[in-house]
């Protein structure tokens, strides 16, 4: 990889993430097998979590079958770009912001013919490119199985608050859905819980529950597998009028029992997410008050030599860390540090120690570079020379210009 592509991909990535600082928690809803009214149940999820009282966007990843357009009544509609160059999401309600890739196509019916590289690209750009603002929850619909679209969104967050599987009670989707369960598993992603729909049949005239596919599988299931149950919805020609509509059945129907069912789940899965980060929190912030101090916010690194840039990582004499805001593209403080014995292993672990995340170096060897990363330290190399603070403006600003890494060992 050429330099600048290096520092291409890093600006992505630091984008993404600022981006993913501002949504506090992402549930991704799956299914093991297509036919389980898997989008159904997400937008009404994410309308529930809305009128919960939180700050909800819903993000559909299903690029050969987006169903979220329809289902909120958004078809047709076209997203604008705003003065940042960012993606705005519609809103349904002013309650639920709305991206799906159905909103960029020129026309409905128009056909996605992608391999997965292509469709890890266009998630990213859909987390980063996308103004999503402070939310809550980010809701996220995934296509059914165990493809691309689940593995890139899981592999671009980090801290997935975990995953709400959908089945139907046959045993066709129970087996599916087993194999979801162990997607998750594999990928130490958690399961939230499950959730059965088409639970039985509601006659619109004298209300009673038939059992067409069978009811309680999906329970069985959970408690086999040691997840949680979240709860039933049934097949209810109400649920099918409101999504063809463009209305979700919990914002049509929010005194019916099914609407109840829905605001049920909700509450389950706001007191497993929102406990858990709780207790995470409690964890940190013992964690925290163990810890050494050190420079607070993004830092930013830099290997000098007589005050300069040091073009050979292994010359340099002091360290200059630079406090930024990344937002206002400014230097908030600077402090300079005289490092330890150069050895391997002991930079990278002891920049680590002061909290680092990235470091703008000119030339440095692969095995130190391999170093660096398994230290957590996002790396520049190629860096020309100069003065160090000059370096860190030009990286705040898109203008760090990077050449030949003039390190080879």
């Amino acid at each position: 990889m050429k330099p600048q592509d290096n520092l291409d991909s890093f600006l992505d990535d630091m984008e993404l993430n600022r981006t993913l600082d501002s949504i506090h928690h992402t549930v991704v809803v799956l299914s093991g097998k297509g036919g389980v009214g898997k989008s159904t149940i997400a937008a009404n999820l994410a309308l529930s979590l809305a009128l919960a009282g939180r700050r909800v966007g819903i993000l559909d990843i299903d690029f050969h079958g987006p169903s979220i357009p329809k289902l909120f009544g958004l078809e047709g509609r076209r997203v604008e770009t705003n003065e940042k160059q960012k993606l705005v999401p519609l809103e349904y309600a002013g309650t639920l912001k709305v991206m799906s890739l159905g909103l960029l196509l020129q026309g409905r019916d128009d056909a996605v013919i992608w391999r997965g590289p292509m469709k890890m690209g266009a998630i990213k750009q859909l987390l980063k490119d996308v103004d999503w603002g402070e939310l809550d929850y980010l809701v996220v619909d995934s296509p059914p199985g165990t493809g691309d679209e689940p593995l890139s969104i899981v592999q671009l967050i980090k801290n997935i608050s975990g995953a709400v599987v959908v089945t139907t009670p046959q045993d066709l989707s129970l087996s599916d859905v087993r194999r979801s369960l162990r997607f998750c598993e594999k990928l130490q992603l958690p399961v939230i819980g499950v959730i059965e729909n088409m639970s039985g049949f509601i006659c619109p005239h004298c209300g009673e529950s038939s059992p067409i596919f069978k009811t309680g599988g999906g329970e069985t299931l959970a408690s086999e597998m040691g997840v949680d149950f979240l709860g039933r919805v049934p097949i209810e020609p109400d649920i099918v009028l409101a999504s063809d509509s463009g209305q979700p059945y919990v914002y049509q129907y929010g005194k019916s029992q099914t609407a109840k069912n829905f605001e049920n789940m909700v509450a389950k899965l706001l007191d497993k997410v929102e406990k858990d980060d709780t207790d995470s929190a409690s964890i940190d912030e013992s964690a925290e008050e163990k810890a050494p101090k050190a420079v607070a916010g993004f830092c930013i690194a830099v290997p000098t030599q007589n005050g300069d840039l040091a073009m050979h990582f292994g010359h340099c004499e002091k360290f200059m860390l630079f406090e930024v805001d990344r937002d206002k593209k400014e230097i908030r403080a600077t402090r300079t540090l005289t490092p330890p014995p150069h050895e391997p292993g002991v930079l990278p672990q002891w920049l680590s120690e002061q909290k680092v995340d990235l470091v703008l170096a000119g030339g440095m060897g692969v095995k130190a570079q391999e170093l660096f990363r398994q230290n957590g330290l996002e790396l520049i190399v190629g860096v020309q020379g100069g003065k160090a603070e000059q370096a860190v403006k030009d990286f705040l600003n898109g203008n760090l210009q990077t050449g030949d890494n003039l390190c080879s060992h």
